[in-house]
């Protein structure tokens, strides 16, 4: 049986999509045939565009001002008619210990990473529940609200918070939009080096996910669509691991276990991966201390 992703026809929001994962993100659903907007606070360097040509629309808008995503939201029905799908994508965090913070940088990547996406669906279901199909919606979140998220807490409360929010809205709004998630580990984007280094940081980080690297956008993408897709019109609710099999137990270290490199594309006889410092935060990151729209 062919599993053919088909989104001809559909209308899909990605926010934070100009960037990282949200353009692999922007650019799976292109491929698979939608019409997409790529929400972001900054455009985007060049066009996110799919291996055919075509290219995402863009839409200047902060996600954490509910005024501006309701107008963004008005224009998308305005010009295309339609809402089926919307990737709520747009997050990150810097690196900043609980010692280090105030309430109000804590509170500005609770926003970021948790009311925006809640301000962001509730937009988008005011369209979609108006449409017989109803809609797709799916959330980014993130290995960190799984475990905890030294130097990143305020983040991983967050994303822990959104895979609650989103099982919740599987149920009150059901049957006619489905919710979503994606809980993500991490991610190969250009922003990399700030958290990794150099290519031998980014190896080293890569060792220590059992299946022997990070993620691509690309990947995170490809899940996107399929989660949108009618093939999945039965899941609802779900989260979704995507992570490469999460993180070696430290407990193993400690025990003399080493790491094995053979199942991490290493030749036998390499050496372990030493420990490298970075923002663990799972995907998102960023220098930026009111948060980013990269991924």
């Amino acid at each position: 049986m062919a599993l053919d992703i088909d989104l001809s026809g559909r209308v899909a929001v990605v926010t934070g999509g100009t960037r990282g994962v949200g353009a692999g993100v922007v650019r799976a659903l292109l491929a698979a045939g939608a019409e997409v907007v790529a929400c972001a606070r900054r455009p985007p360097e060049r066009p996110v565009t799919a291996a055919d040509g075509r290219t995402a629309a863009y839409e200047p808008v902060d996600v954490r001002d509910p005024d501006a995503v309701a107008a963004c939201f008005d224009r998308v029905r305005a010009r295309h008619g339609r809402l089926d799908i919307l990737v709520n994508n747009a997050g990150g965090t810097p690196y900043r210990l609980l010692d280090d913070s105030s309430p109000r940088q804590a509170a500005r990547v609770v926003e970021l990473n948790l009311v925006a996406p809640l301000t962001a669906s509730l937009a988008a279901r005011a369209v979609m529940a108006r449409q017989p199909g109803g809609g797709s919606i799916i959330m980014i979140g993130s290995v960190s609200g799984t475990r905890p998220s030294p130097g990143s807490a305020a983040y991983g409360a967050a994303k822990a918070g959104l895979e609650n929010l989103a099982r919740t809205m599987a149920v009150e709004w059901a049957p006619h939009i489905r919710v979503n998630t994606l809980v993500v580990g991490m991610v190969r984007t250009e922003l990399s080096h700030l958290h990794y280094g150099d290519e031998a940081g980014v190896a080293a980080v890569g060792r220590t996910v059992p299946l022997g690297r990070l993620a691509t956008p690309d990947e995170i993408g490809g899940l996107c669509a399929f989660l949108a897709g009618d093939r999945c019109a039965y899941v609802s609710g779900a989260s979704l691991a995507v992570h490469g099999g999460g993180e070696r137990p430290a407990f193993l270290e400690a025990a003399g276990q080493p790491a094995l490199p053979e199942a991490a594309g290493q030749p036998p006889g390499a050496p372990d991966p030493s420990p490298f410092p970075s923002s663990a935060a799972g995907t998102a990151a960023t220098a930026d201390p009111e948060g980013s729209d990269d991924r």
